[in-house]
């Protein structure tokens, strides 16, 4: 029954299970497969459903724009299929590739610009998630060819820093890829010129936070031009503070030069037991009598 199964014996064994999972796919034939289908594969899969939902929802994508990744394992990346409206994506939809952009798993064909994304997890391991879209704001911004101001809003400070901007190059080129590799260690956050935006994050949930902010600052920032007064900006003390906080989240920052922050340790391995321990709660839930 349901009610004998308590949460921390349900994440004691998800653990064992996550740290026992590289010793289980010694038979090349059968390694893409359990991995795929994997209950860790699953909950992120699931994750990447969420997270296009979100998207969808608050208009940061439209038509079939707009794509999303995940490292699943050293060597394979989800991502979401190309021709595809991030409102309507299930679990099943979501593509298995390598580090070349190979599909290796799927029914559907892989995002064509999973090259932009694998781009940015060689460059950055700490890039676990990685989300490319077209948020109106923020892409009103990329469009006119600017950035916005730095030190106006403390969240976007802390989460986000100042921004990047790449020359347009075409979508799924590896010429497109590669104008971000240079930006990515020091930036999460990247507008592409006439194009969108790109975020990464040690989790799907956190690139995606980062595109809200993103958008929420270009939105205020566009809103506040049209009160006629120059914005104030935050004092440069205070700003230093904000960065105090920002490295011990382990997030990147310009202004840090090459002394950037390592990312905390355990973060997204703590987010996979959670997740998946969520998932068994809820289907020991629906199997209660």
């Amino acid at each position: 029954m349901h009610q004998s199964v308590s949460r921390a014996t349900v994440e004691s064994i998800v653990r064992d299970v996550l740290r026992r999972q590289g010793s289980l796919a010694d038979d090349p034939s059968r390694k893409v497969e359990m991995v795929f289908d994997s209950e860790l594969a699953l909950a992120f899969k699931q994750e990447m459903v969420d997270v296009g939902r979100k998207l969808w929802e608050r208009q940061y994508v439209d038509g079939n724009g707009g794509n999303i990744s995940c490292r699943l394992t050293d060597d394979w990346v989800l991502c979401t299929p190309t021709l595809m409206s991030k409102g309507d994506l299930r679990t099943e939809d979501i593509c298995l590739v390598d580090f070349d952009g190979r599909q290796i798993a799927g029914v559907r064909r892989r995002s064509s610009e999973i090259l932009l994304h694998l781009a940015i997890m060689k460059a950055v391991p700490a890039a676990r998630a990685v989300v490319h879209c077209h948020p109106p704001h923020a892409t009103a911004y990329a469009l006119a060819g600017q950035v916005p101001p730095d030190a106006m809003l403390a969240e976007h400070e802390v989460f986000i820093g100042p921004v990047a901007l790449v020359p347009y190059e075409t979508p799924g080129t590896q010429a497109c890829a590669d104008a971000v590799v240079p930006l990515a260690a020091r930036h999460n956050t990247i507008l592409m010129a006439n194009h969108g935006l790109v975020t990464w994050a040690d989790t799907l949930t956190h690139a995606e936070w980062f595109v809200e902010v993103m958008d929420t600052t270009c939105r205020v920032l566009i809103l506040a031009a049209q009160l006629g007064v120059q914005p104030k900006e935050i004092p440069e003390a205070i700003v230093g503070g904000l960065l105090a906080i920002k490295r011990t989240m382990g997030l990147p920052d310009e202004r840090f030069g090459d002394d950037q922050p390592p990312a905390p340790p355990g973060v997204r391995d703590e987010q996979q037991v959670r997740t998946i321990t969520d998932l068994v709660m809820r289907a020991l839930d629906r199997t209660e009598p």
